[in-house]
């Protein structure tokens, strides 16, 4: 008996000792990989080698564990080391700051006070992680030395507007060019399976939106009776046009109209339902149907369309991609009351255009189910 628990002892202690190398092992991973512009695709990585890490080790010392209960607790491992991960990348962005040229004025002005200006004779020039510059005022033999010792020094050297770009989350509409879009080899791959993870969530999700769609189908017939669903006419990819459904959710000849504030037209006990999206739900159909992503630009009117392409030409530019349920002007901006916060969003939709990835749209959904549960910029 002794020897026994002696040995059960031992295999605790092996247990405990091999289980402790498990966060080593993740954070190795993830720090080796901190220059990864997929951050949510390395956390993903991370969490499934310390899974089968965890499950090698029981096996291997025959300790009994619900496998079943790994199966159902994986999952949740892996989106939230994905998100964790996410969100650490993007709020770790060291020291920062701006190398001193002829037109700095516009480049704080895009940047902001966040980001100082330094000259190399600054006692803390090279005390920093990143050093922005000026694509054309420092490549030149003048700023060879500088730039080589911020190089010897491992400071990282970026040209500020594509910092700008990544910092705001926002394509300046001026600079955004066709030729600039050049997807990596990842972008092409994950354009190519995006249909399909598309479907495959609609599959998931269709048992309980059809239950959910019927209950707040029967709603709207006994509380206002007359068609269930909004159909309107919406610009899709390549300028196609196809014919959006949402479950209506105002008075019947309530016109189309942008909904404003504690709108009177909304339904009795319809606001919760377009706070949490759920007037939303017809549109897996254009899903299902291709005429539209889970992810992208929030598709407009076809009227709204065309006023804004006369004003805004580069407008054109947001059929690039399909348009979605959520996007990241949506999270990132909300709803638009001028032509003003329209520019605003369309270079949102176009830094997506340009930076579309799984990552982008992992830190989209995630932002748009914080959007929701807090009922925010609903109207």
């Amino acid at each position: 008996m002794l020897l026994a628990a002696r040995s059960d002892w031992w295999n605790i202690a092996r247990t405990c000792a091999g289980l402790a190398l498990v966060p080593v092992a993740a954070g190795f991973l993830l720090v080796t990989m901190r220059q990864n512009q997929l951050p949510a695709t390395s956390g993903a990585i991370a969490a499934s080698v310390v899974f089968v890490f965890v499950v090698a080790v029981l096996s291997a010392l025959r300790i009994p564990v619900s496998y079943t209960g790994f199966a159902w607790t994986f999952p949740v491992a892996l989106i939230g080391m994905a998100y964790a991960n996410l969100r650490l990348q993007r709020m770790k962005r060291g020291r920062v700051a701006l190398l001193d040229h002829p037109g700095v004025g516009e480049a704080r002005k895009v940047l902001g006070p966040a980001v100082p200006v330094i000259t190399p004779d600054s006692p803390d020039a090279f005390d920093y992680d990143c050093v922005l510059i000026d694509p054309e005022a420092h490549h030149n033999p003048e700023w060879a030395q500088v730039m080589a010792r911020f190089y010897m020094l491992g400071i990282e050297i970026a040209a500020w507007p594509k910092y700008a770009e990544g910092f705001l989350g926002r394509v300046a509409i001026e600079d955004f060019d066709l030729a600039h879009v050049a997807y990596t080899p990842t972008q092409i791959y994950y354009s190519k399976i995006k249909r399909a993870i598309d479907l495959a969530a609609v599959l998931v999700l269709a048992p309980v939106a059809v239950v959910v769609g019927a209950l707040i189908w029967i709603y709207i017939r006994l509380i206002d009776g007359g068609p269930v669903f909004f159909v309107q006419l919406r610009r899709g990819y390549g300028g196609s046009v196809f014919r959006l459904y949402k479950f209506r959710t105002m008075r019947k000849g309530a016109g189309e109209a942008a909904t404003q504030t504690d709108d009177a037209r909304i339904l009795p006990g319809c606001r919760i339902l377009r706070q949490l999206r759920l007037d939303e739900l017809p549109q897996l159909i254009n899903i299902a149907r291709g005429d539209m992503s889970w992810i992208g630009p929030r598709p407009v009117s076809v009227d709204i369309a065309r006023k804004l392409e006369r004003s805004v030409p580069q407008y054109i530019n947001r059929q690039l991609v399909l348009p979605g349920l959520t996007g990241w002007a949506q999270v990132s901006h909300g709803y638009a009351s001028n032509l003003d916060e329209e520019r605003t969003k369309l270079e949102y939709d176009l830094y997506y255009v340009k930076n579309i990835s799984f990552d982008l749209d992992l830190l989209i959904l995630f932002k748009t189910v914080s959007t929701i549960m807090l009922r925010y910029k609903s109207k």
